[in-house]
């Protein structure tokens, strides 16, 4: 059986009984993993790459509706999820060859890369969504203000690049080997546990708290707004279109929150707790118990491309529109098609 490197702190010095010591009780666990994150993808990536693909398509298709900041987010958002699931086929690939990598040293990277640029551009476009949401409901002025297009794109591309910027380290991490196998997706040395545990509080500050924050923050005033508007106007809100928009906030603010209390929060947190035990060396028991945690974990994470569809249909009227019009406009072309071919067969009938 082969020793999980992975996990293995480097021997100080000349005390190398530590160090075989710890080698025998680090196990190989990469067949837990690989199970795992096989059928996790096997699942994710046609709904994935079918929904956000989808979604994408109805968003430019519809040009004349996509005109408020909200759009051009989910459009960022769904271009994030779709761009993910593009490499899942390789990670597949990987895991059916028993943790093989056959492809090049720069696909690797890249696919360590767009995991982590997926993860925290999903985290920033949702925060952006429920800011948006807020000011539209609370401050209506300044959101017609603020909120339009043309700067929604800016801040969207403002976080793409800052993403961009921050997850370039992970570049450095390519194929290594390990039992004499070219291996993916894991540090090249012992060594280099620190430096990811130093990556892993700035991701966890700027990635995860600081946005998880923002949401509870602009979610408990407005859900305070529409509590003390309810209340106020009592039977005088009973308008259809203004309880469709109360309706739209309690969604969002439900979907956003689930995202993150199901697919962000387990995986941040056992991840920084994996990481502490592995460089702190950790009792083997408890850190192989951890590492298998972060391996659940990460799958929940990696199932955010296949929730955030569901927010874009359920939150929002626009997009519900969309596929109404989409749906609409395949049929009637699909119809003027069947129309034509035969009046052009009649035409030849009668020639």
């Amino acid at each position: 059986m082969n020793k999980h490197l992975l996990t293995t702190p480097i021997g100080v010095g000349n005390n190398t009984s530590v160090t075989v010591e710890l080698e025998a009780c680090f196990h190989d666990d990469d067949a837990f993993k690989y199970r795992a994150y096989t059928f996790t993808y096997l699942l994710l990536f046609p709904v994935a790459l079918f929904c956000n693909i989808g979604a994408l398509a109805i968003f430019f298709l519809q040009r004349s509706r996509r005109s408020s900041a909200s759009s051009v987010v989910m459009m960022n958002l769904a271009l994030s999820d779709g761009s993910f699931s593009l490499t899942l086929p390789l990670r597949l690939a990987y895991y059916f060859r028993d943790g093989v990598w056959d492809f090049p040293d720069w696909l690797c990277r890249l696919c360590v890369f767009g995991f982590y640029l997926n993860l925290y551009t999903s985290i920033l476009f949702l925060t952006l969504l429920s800011v948006l949401r807020w000011l539209a409901v609370a401050r209506p002025l300044r959101h017609l203000a603020l909120a339009t297009p043309t700067r929604s794109l800016l801040v969207c591309m403002g976080v793409w690049l800052f993403v961009g910027v921050s997850s370039t380290p992970f570049l450095s991490n390519g194929v290594t080997k390990r039992a004499g196998f070219p291996r993916c997706f894991e540090p090249s040395s012992p060594s280099s546990w620190g430096r990811v545990l130093i990556l892993n509080y700035v991701a966890l500050a700027l990635g995860f708290l600081l946005p998880f924050l923002t949401i509870i923050v602009c979610y408990s005033r407005l859900v305070q707004h529409l509590t003390a508007r309810s209340s106020i106007h009592g039977r005088s809100l009973s308008g259809s279109a203004r309880r469709h928009n109360r309706r739209r906030s309690v969604h969002l603010v439900t979907m956003v929150t689930a995202t993150f209390l199901l697919c962000f929060l387990p995986y941040h947190v056992i991840r920084s707790l994996h990481l502490h035990a592995v460089c702190g060396k950790w009792s083997c028991g408890v850190t192989v118990v951890l590492q298998r945690a972060v391996v659940v974990t990460l799958c929940l994470a990696a199932s955010n491309s296949v929730v955030n569809p569901l927010l874009y249909y359920y939150s929002t009227r626009t997009f519900r529109d969309n596929m109404r019009d989409a749906h609409s406009s395949l049929l009637s072309s699909r119809g003027g098609s069947f129309r034509s071919g035969l009046a052009l067969m009649r035409r030849r009938n009668t020639t």
